[in-house]
């Protein structure tokens, strides 16, 4: 990533902000964009200042979709390029479906999915006139599994996964690959203060590795995505979630209906 210059949406917190580190440690010139973490973003730029490395945040409302052009080709700008976009930026409710109003399910969409696409739009005639890039979506497990309360949230996540593997067939022979992250249980700050508890095990107990993941988990995967190593990757989702979905849910109840039969197995399976 040595010189390459990188845009990463939602960087304030969390998933996009070690991200943006893990671009700055390996080199890379890095634009933070914040919504409501200015403090954490900033202080992300200083880090990599202290490095000797190049960053700096700035902000914008991606309900905004003028916002969201212009904060791209802002960035694109200070850095006087574009190798990488990673589209982290996004956000969730918990909502009863039927309690769901058409405000909140504007708002996910508009951030999630629409802010993602519109984001790549722009960013995309600079990447053409250069050769090329790479860029990365950040979906989650709740595009591939139900959990309650997660219709609107499911429904954006399952929609960047469908688009990326669109586009990326389309971008593909122009020299931009796409592809897409799912993170699973990778709890941050907000899950946290939500929780009133840093304390993951019980979280844990319901994942096959055993520990839930880390910011860190999933920022190696994005740079992975994001560099030449990956140049045969195109239009995938990369499942980061410690082997959940992967699990069948009911697979210890056959699992122990085998033993009880004496013969390891369920009959007719």
């Amino acid at each position: 990533m040595k010189n390459k210059k990188v845009l990463v949406t939602g960087s304030g917190t969390g998933l996009g902000r070690e991200t943006a580190l893990e671009f700055a440690r390996r080199g890379a010139e890095v634009v933070l964009h914040y919504a409501h973490s200015k403090e954490g973003a900033e202080s992300a730029v200083h880090e990599i200042q202290s490095w000797g490395g190049k960053a700096t945040a700035l902000y914008a409302d991606f309900r905004d979709v003028g916002q969201v052009q212009k904060w791209v080709s802002d960035a694109i700008d200070w850095l006087g390029g574009i190798d990488v976009l990673v589209n982290n930026a996004g956000t969730t409710m918990t909502l009863e479906f039927e309690k769901v109003t058409p405000e909140q399910f504007d708002t996910l969409y508009n951030i999630n999915v629409r802010g993602q696409f519109f984001a790549i739009q722009t960013a995309l005639p600079t990447m053409l006139s250069q050769g090329g890039g790479a860029i990365v979506n950040l979906s989650s497990i709740h595009g591939f599994q139900a959990c309650k309360g997660h219709s609107v949230y499911a429904g954006t996540k399952g929609a960047i996964i469908a688009y990326t593997r669109q586009l990326a067939i389309e971008l593909a022979p122009k020299g931009i690959r796409l592809n897409a992250v799912a993170p699973g249980a990778v709890p941050v700050e907000n899950h946290f203060k939500l929780a009133g508890s840093n304390d993951t095990s019980e979280t844990a107990k319901g994942i096959p590795c055993g520990f839930v993941g880390t910011p860190i988990d999933i920022a190696n995967v994005v740079v992975f995505l994001a560099s030449e190593e990956a140049r045969y990757l195109i239009g995938q989702t990369i499942l980061v979630d410690g082997g959940t979905s992967s699990w069948m849910s009911f697979s210890e109840g056959f699992h122990e209906m085998g033993l009880q039969l004496g013969k390891g197995y369920v009959p007719g399976l």
